[in-house]
């Protein structure tokens, strides 16, 4: 089946106005001839002026995370109709580091994507491994609890986008080799398939998180299960237009 690949940047606490009105303006020409979505998930801080800058684009602007709540006493949260405000399109729940330091766990990160989706907005899930998880062969244990308690209640599968991040390959420098990333991805769709439907687990996007850039993107988009990327570093710099080219 035919699913359109879907690369989006994650800025994570990096960027400026300045920088990031620049950044946006050099990739603009660079990705206007792009076969799949483009996103870049940025501070909530900047979500304002970067819509603006990336407006006229093929840029879709996302933030990187969003309450569960729709308003309230939660000092320092950003609400889905706040972001919907602004324009934003995508948001990407539960990445790891906001699961090792934020305290989010597959019962927040349910909350979040539900939220997310009733707000019309499409969510990015993140789900994947520790190293000793992997080494241990719990893998397939660790995505099973991620999916099955993170995506419960969830009615459309195919409003939402997944992104495997195993958490070893994320900001080391090492990625999962196109065979491990391929692999687990293809488990996490046969688990989608059983969780919801196999139709259904086959129209969803996953991605692949750990540390993509333009040298390896070629290869891992090669792979028959994995859809696009969700990019760190490299959505800092001009590298990104290079990976949303990867088929170029």
């Amino acid at each position: 089946m035919s699913r359109k690949p879907f690369i989006a940047g994650n800025w994570k606490m990096n960027m400026t106005v300045a920088s990031g009105k620049k950044l946006i303006e050099d990739l603009k020409p660079l990705v206007k001839d792009a076969n799949c979505d483009v996103a870049l998930c940025v501070p909530a801080i900047l979500i304002p002026e970067m819509v603006k800058a990336a407006q006229g684009s093929s840029i879709h602007i996302g933030a990187e995370n969003v309450h569960f709540a729709d308003k309230g006493a939660y000092t320092g949260e950003i609400s889905a109709d706040m972001l919907k405000d602004y324009g934003v399109k995508y948001v990407i729940i539960g990445h790891s580091e906001r699961r090792q330091y934020f305290a989010e766990t597959d019962e927040t990160v349910n909350k979040r994507t539900l939220t997310a989706l009733n707000a019309d907005l499409t969510p990015i899930v993140c789900v994947g491994e520790t190293l000793s998880e992997r080494e241990n062969n719990e893998t397939e244990k660790v995505l099973d609890r991620q999916l099955e308690v993170g995506l419960k209640g969830i009615e459309d599968l195919t409003k939402l986008v997944i992104a495997y991040e195993p958490v070893w390959a994320i900001g080391t420098g090492k990625t999962a080799t196109d065979e491990q990333a391929q692999e687990t991805i293809a488990y996490i769709r046969k688990k989608l398939g059983q969780l919801f439907c196999p139709n259904c687990a086959e129209k969803v996007i996953i991605q692949y998180g750990g540390s993509m850039n333009a040298a390896n993107c070629k290869g891992l988009m090669a792979q028959p299960d994995i859809d696009g990327g969700l990019i760190g570093g490299a959505s800092l710099k001009l590298d990104f237009a290079t990976i949303v080219n990867f088929d170029k």
